[in-house]
């Protein structure tokens, strides 16, 4: 798997860092949206960093659950301690605004480029150990799925974060996600990754 790009994501966030402390100066508080789309962007498709997860069209329910184990402590910002950091100084009432911003947002195609004989078996593979829990962004049921739409995230965000799952630096949201992931090796969890990649949204 390969690791977290340390350069880029300290460009992050000394560019999260710069306008929380802009914003703090000028209004007394962040100015919630202008400080996400420092690392994520306005329209939610991370920035131009690969590292960063496109948050547009993940469901609010999922996006302030997200939030809230930041703030909490429970999920590490790796890489990235400066989300931790905002993350802990937002109200609730500004949880939900961010959340439902982004959320009712499209999920569109990231573009990038994947290999076809590779996602044709990541497809397989996807509905035998991952469609249960990750439904298609524009599924009906996709606000009361178990995880989050992975279908349009770019490859190096889910390669980092397959990374996380495995050496134990972010906990599996249940038990089943940890059994599955145990009877995939490296090969499977690169076709999924660029089944994911090739998703072209309707």
């Amino acid at each position: 798997m390969k690791l977290l790009n340390i350069n880029r994501i300290n460009v992050c966030a000394f560019a999260l860092g710069s306008l929380f402390a802009i914003s703090i100066a000028a209004h007394g508080a962040p100015a919630k949206i202008e400080i996400c789309a420092a690392c994520h962007g306005e329209d939610g498709l991370g920035a131009g960093f690969d590292e960063v997860p496109i948050i547009a069209g993940t469901p609010a329910s999922h996006l302030e659950e997200a939030l809230y184990a930041y703030k909490d402590g429970a999920r590490q910002c790796l890489g990235l301690p400066a989300m931790c950091a905002i993350a802990a100084l937002l109200e609730d009432a500004e949880i939900m605004e961010l959340a439902q911003h982004y959320g009712a947002m499209r999920r569109v195609s990231s573009g990038e480029a994947h290999d076809a004989t590779l996602a044709q078996a990541g497809e397989r593979l996807h509905r035998a150990h991952c469609a249960r829990c990750h439904v298609l962004p524009e599924d009906d049921d996709v606000e009361h799925a178990i995880g989050i739409p992975l279908h349009g995230q770019r490859s190096t965000y889910l390669r980092n974060a397959l990374e996380a799952y495995l050496t134990g630096a972010r906990e599996t949201l249940v038990p089943k996600m940890a059994h599955e992931l145990a009877e995939l090796d490296a090969d499977d969890m690169e076709a999924i990754i660029h089944y994911y990649a090739s998703y072209r949204s309707p």
